[in-house]
């Protein structure tokens, strides 16, 4: 398993147009992020609405940005599911698809025990061999990965990192000390990005990275250069960006950012609705700031 998801990856936004999947607008995307010199992609993620695509828009969102990727960075598809059967046949297809990694969310709902987190992921990694990111997002799913799951889940050779969706800054060193250097522990949230690299983290799984790809890139240019100060200077810079788009529920302000900036339309599916009147205003001030308001799709 030698295939890196180090660095920024784009936990990639999902465009509709009239209700459908906007297949033009996907792969301008595409292309958008690694003109930018994003280290790899993630489509169907949570910021790609996910649950609320059907299995075969998934799997269409996945082969489209496989396709138009062109083998120029690894694809780490998204394939997660509450249903272990579930999530096998969308890893399945994903590899059959021809994707380099696969995400994969702790089952949400059901909130099985570490056991059977343990067993889940195995089950997985036996019947669609490729690496494999966990995804540690207890605020979603209602159960966590422990970081003694996540070591005993490290031994299985498919499993190779988790992006650490916890907030608990804490727990993520407890990983990292458990687990090791050679094991990637990756941020789900961009404003741990800096904190997490500091103490031996590998990179982010980024909602911000979907506007400001070059920003998000240059961060971690820096801090792999040794600039620590200057990758500092740059997160700081960031900060209140990664903050605008967390005030309401991810994805929405992003995707209404996306908008602002001309690349593809707000639309959403419900549940999900376009932000509130002064969250919209409070992003229009930030698209103006970033000089991003006004810019054209490729």
């Amino acid at each position: 398993m030698t295939v890196s998801f180090r660095g920024v990856i784009p936990a990639m936004v999902t465009p509709f147009k009239n209700g459908d999947l906007d297949e033009e607008a996907l792969r301008r995307h595409v292309n958008f992020l690694l003109e930018a010199g994003v280290h790899a992609l993630l489509p169907c993620g949570t910021t790609g609405e996910s649950p609320t695509l059907s299995h075969a828009e998934h799997k269409r969102v996945i082969e489209i940005t496989i396709d138009e990727a062109k083998r120029r960075v690894p694809v780490l598809a998204g394939t997660g599911s509450n249903s272990t059967r579930e999530a096998i046949e969308m890893s399945a297809h994903a590899k059959a698809a021809g994707a380099d990694g696969l995400l994969l969310v702790s089952p949400y709902y059901n909130k099985p025990t570490q056991d059977g987190l343990r067993a889940h992921f195995a089950a997985v990694a036996r019947a669609a061999p490729l690496p494999i990111i966990l995804y540690n997002i207890p605020g979603r799913c209602g159960v966590e990965i422990l970081p003694e799951t996540i070591l005993s889940l490290s031994k299985i050779p498919e499993i190779v990192g988790v992006k650490e969706a916890t907030g608990d800054l804490n727990k993520m060193i407890r990983t990292i000390e458990l687990c090791g250097p050679d094991f990637l522990v990756t941020s789900g949230d961009d404003g741990l990005t800096l904190p997490l690299l500091a103490v031996g983290g590998g990179g982010v799984i980024s909602v911000a990275a979907n506007i400001i790809p070059g920003p998000m890139v240059e961060m971690w240019d820096l801090f792999e250069a040794g600039d620590l100060a200057g990758s500092r200077r740059l997160f700081f810079k960031l900060l209140p960006f990664f903050k605008a788009l967390f005030l309401e529920t991810n994805p929405i302000p992003i995707k209404f950012v996306m908008s602002l900036a001309g690349r593809m339309s707000a639309e959403m599916r419900l549940p999900m609705l376009e932000p509130s009147g002064p969250v919209q205003e409070r992003l229009r001030a930030l698209a103006l700031e970033w000089k991003i308001a006004n810019a054209r799709a490729n």
